[in-house]
């Protein structure tokens, strides 16, 4: 069965106080609907700290077939065995991190709201380019804000993947995945749901089912 024309990307949330119990919710969420990816998002944690982290839930992920993507840190996602690294515009160069993980592993790239960094960073070879933010959020400071033409604009016309970030919920999924976004990544939307984060992943893919019955981009739903 080939995998769906938009998938769920989980983002940890910032802080891990007790490791063995968010493995439990974790898999509990893996375990109830279609998840693509895992970014292990600990901004500024120690090396130790976010080793530690990627020791108990890569495991966890990766025996669901879920990629394992480590925000900020090239070396580390490539001494700790992840699939990938994601990197801001300020984490170093597309170039200097593909160097560092290699061509085995994923680089994803933010562009914030801008189609020009988004080619940019396609054309230097990145696996995915992450647009946003689409609505406000508490998890990071917001200082772009894009637009769901952006998501269709860009899936008309390349080929590289792109994920919507930003303050999405069960209720805003469905507009993005019409839109156009392969990736919908969610951190607070799933574990603070109110029902617990497994009936958020439910939740999640079903608004994303519903949002691909009627993509509104150029040429109907890729292939």
């Amino acid at each position: 069965m080939a995998p769906p024309l938009c998938r769920l990307y989980l983002i940890t949330p910032p802080r891990l106080d007790d490791l063995a119990a968010f493995g439990h919710v974790l898999a509990g969420a893996l375990d109830a609907g279609d998840v693509g990816a895992l970014q292990i998002r600990l901004k500024d944690a120690p090396d130790d700290v976010v080793a530690a982290a990627v020791d108990v839930l890569l495991p966890i992920a990766q025996a669901r077939d879920v990629a394992v993507i480590l925000n900020d840190r090239p070396d580390l996602a490539a001494k700790l065995g992840c699939d990938g690294v994601h990197i801001g515009q300020e984490d170093g160069t597309l170039a200097e991190a593909r160097r560092i993980v290699g061509r085995d592993r994923m680089v994803g790239v933010t562009c914030h709201d801008s189609l020009h960094l988004a080619m940019e960073a396609a054309e230097g070879g990145a696996d995915y380019v992450a647009f946003g933010a689409f609505f406000p959020t508490a998890t990071k400071a917001v200082l772009h804000h894009a637009d769901l033409g952006l998501l269709a604009g860009w899936q008309a016309d390349m080929v590289v993947p792109c994920v919507a970030i930003g303050g999405i919920t069960v209720g805003t999924a469905a507009g993005i995945s019409a839109a156009g976004a392969d990736f919908i990544a969610v951190s607070a939307g799933v574990w603070n749901h109110g029902d617990g984060s497994a009936a958020a992943v439910k939740a999640f893919n079903a608004q994303i089912a519903e949002g691909l019955a009627k993509r509104v981009y150029s040429g109907g739903p890729s292939s």
